[in-house]
């Protein structure tokens, strides 16, 4: 007889305080993975292997209810996130706000730049923020943009306005794996390469809210304090909020 063997990690997960959640529900159509539901007049986490521990929940949450803590749980299953969508697939055409289909009309210009006009403003390599070094000299005493993987194919200008004087890091916190290590990075940035400020750049999407929790987490962690920047950008490249926070 063959047992299934259960792996259990420590990683970050929601918790629920049952005490402050009052069951408004506004936390369920922003956790795209269905790991919410109402149950007894209650948010409640169904499944461990369903939420990502992103917490894009977080901010819909009018109570302060939920919040993110570090506990041994099972592993995040995306397989498993997708067989529990399959009925909302069937009975709608969109079951997540970040992957709903949308055709973006492009405005008609007479006049094109060469690219010899647009320059790119990048200063540096390697980006990703699993590959960047937070000791590279580029990074010390320098205006940092870290920026979502989508954002530069949505803002036209995106070198000219917002690249141009930054160290630029790129990260996706719904894809990347092990964004615990971001989190060490963006520490080593604020206290060792003392950069100046930092310019987060996310998508309208809920999961890309895990990117702005991924630095608040760094600047609870880090012994001096940093000017921080939201920008937060729609599919069409419109700028929707841009607020230090």
């Amino acid at each position: 007889m063959y047992t299934l063997k259960v792996f259990i990690v420590k990683r970050d997960i929601i918790k629920i305080d049952e005490e402050k959640c009052n069951g408004c529900g506004q936390c369920i159509p922003n956790c795209h993975e269905g790991a919410l539901q109402i149950i007894d007049g209650k948010a409640r986490l169904v499944s461990d292997v369903l939420c990502d521990g992103l917490g894009a929940c977080l901010g819909h949450c009018p109570e302060g209810a939920i919040t993110v803590e570090q506990r041994d749980a099972e592993p995040f299953d995306e397989k498993a996130v997708m067989q529990a969508q399959v009925p909302k697939y069937v009975h709608s055409e969109s079951s997540c706000p970040g992957s709903m289909e949308r055709v973006i009309a492009a405005p008609v210009s007479l006049h094109r730049a060469p690219a010899e006009e647009s320059p790119s403003e990048l200063r540096q390599w390697p980006v990703q923020m699993h590959l960047i070094n937070p000791g590279a000299s580029y990074f010390r005493n320098a205006d940092m943009l870290l920026a979502a993987d989508c954002v530069a194919f949505s803002v036209g200008d995106f070198h000219s306005r917002y690249l141009k004087g930054h160290s630029l890091a790129i990260a996706c916190p719904k894809l990347d794996h092990n964004t615990e290590i971001y989190v060490d990075k963006l520490t080593a940035l604020i206290d060792i390469a003392r950069v100046n400020t930092i310019t987060v750049m996310i998508m309208e999407v809920p999961c890309c809210g895990g990117l702005m929790q991924l630095v608040r987490a760094a600047i609870a962690r880090a012994s001096r304090k940093v000017p921080v920047k939201q920008v937060m950008i729609s599919a069409s490249g419109a700028v929707l909020k841009a607020e230090w926070v």
